[in-house]
């Protein structure tokens, strides 16, 4: 069984490590790896859900070695958690003879070119991120810093050699592929395939919705049967262009008064009652909505549309956002942008919602007369798009190729 260290600075116990990290590895373990999985936890959240993540590993080969996540002070914190990741890493892979190490981007990164140099182990580069650009353009480390500045340049050479010794590459979108194997440092021998972040098919999926849960929320939230629902799925802020979509919130409901908007959202609540109210947008067309994941789908089938706005800039070429899948997966058209990741291309394939090129008035009265005259959009194609593009199964089946031929 040849064994396999994974690498994220993301926290199993996040809903990230939850989505993203555990169904692939629960998927790969089945199919003969054996897996050391080293993921950095912040305290709080580790007390209130390892347990939860225990039992997720369970009857799986994934052994579990979490570490403590640093917050504070910036920069030396991270230190601390690079030296603490490389010294779990390398007993890891001295005492269990690891095979390959297999790391998410940024600093897990650093850690397996490390670990690939030092020992000699199969190194997978799973970009999912041009992670020191999206540092950058998200505003996290400002380069008019002088300290910034160094460390992005430090992230930018590290990139590149990490393009340059790796063994196998992994890119979220077909855009990022293209942008990956035309840099000087990529060798044309290394397997580079696009694997992007996939859904849960068999929770998101409309056929399972429960008639009397989805009528008991209708109620609880006060949703008429006359309503347009509009929703918006997961965290707000950060990448995500709150103003933007309160802005086009707000013509859309100008033009169809019936629409109501519905934020499926576990934080920041009052921001976005704030960014409504700047935009003139009544209370009573919001509704907000904390849901754990297994109520998300119910939530969601509420929707007629579901809208989400991110910044398009470079490093989002790289970018496939988890919620596109699980909207698709619900059969539900969305309004989303262009210029992140394959986004465009997805919507255009599967005819599955409308995409705006610009953050214009124009534009968004374009698309919301086309929403006012009614949506023809056809569900089922729209799921099906989704078990095609974003099938968890289809996935896993990808990563173990992709290992098979790195460990051939």
């Amino acid at each position: 069984m040849k064994k396999i260290l994974f690498i994220s600075y993301d926290g199993m116990t996040d809903p990230l490590g939850q989505s993203q990290v555990i169904p692939y590895l629960q998927g790969l373990s089945k199919k003969g790896f054996q897996f050391y999985l080293l993921s950095c936890e912040k305290p709080g959240r580790f007390e209130q859900q390892q347990s939860a993540v225990r039992e997720m590993l369970s009857g799986c080969n994934i052994e579990w070695h979490p570490v403590p996540y640093t917050k504070s002070p910036p920069v030396l914190s991270t230190l601390k958690d690079i030296i603490r990741l490389r010294k779990k890493a390398a007993r890891i892979v001295q005492q269990q003879q690891v095979d390959m190490v297999h790391t998410r981007p940024g600093i897990p990164a650093l850690i397996g070119l490390w670990l690939k140099k030092k020992y000699g182990v199969k190194f997978l580069h799973d970009v999912r991120e041009f992670y020191a650009d999206s540092r950058v353009e998200g505003g996290i480390w400002n380069i008019n810093n002088p300290l910034f500045s160094i460390i992005y340049k430090y992230f930018k050479r590290k990139e590149k050699e990490e393009v340059q010794r790796c063994d196998g590459m992994v890119c979220l979108t077909h855009a990022a592929q293209k942008i990956t194997a035309a840099l000087p440092e990529y060798n044309n021998e290394t397997p580079l395939k696009v694997i992007p972040c996939s859904a849960d098919l068999e929770l998101f999926d409309p056929a399972l919705i429960n008639d009397q849960q989805r009528e008991q929320f209708r109620k609880q939230l006060g949703i008429k049967p006359t309503n347009l629902v509009i929703s918006y799925l997961g965290s707000i802020g950060g990448w995500y262009m709150t103003k933007e979509m309160l802005r086009f919130c707000k013509l859309l409901a100008d033009k169809i008064p019936e629409a109501k908007f519905l934020f499926i959202s576990p934080h920041l609540h009052e921001v976005i009652v704030s960014a409504a109210a700047a935009h003139g947008l009544p209370a009573d067309k919001l509704i907000i909505q904390h849901g754990n994941r297994k109520e998300v789908p119910a939530l969601l089938s509420l929707s007629d549309y579901s809208l989400f706005f991110i910044k398009p800039c470079y490093s989002k070429l790289s970018s496939s956002p988890t919620k596109h899948g699980e909207i698709m997966a619900m059969g539900i058209p969305v309004i989303a942008n262009s210029g992140v990741g394959d986004v465009k291309e997805i919507v255009e394939k599967y005819k599955a919602g409308f995409v705006v090129d610009e953050f214009t008035d124009a534009a968004f009265t374009k698309i919301i007369e086309q929403v006012a005259e009614e949506n023809t959009f056809d569900p089922l194609a729209i799921r099906s798009g989704a078990t095609e593009f974003y099938s968890l199964q289809k996935a896993v089946e990808a990563y173990e190729e992709l290992y098979r031929q790195i460990l051939h």
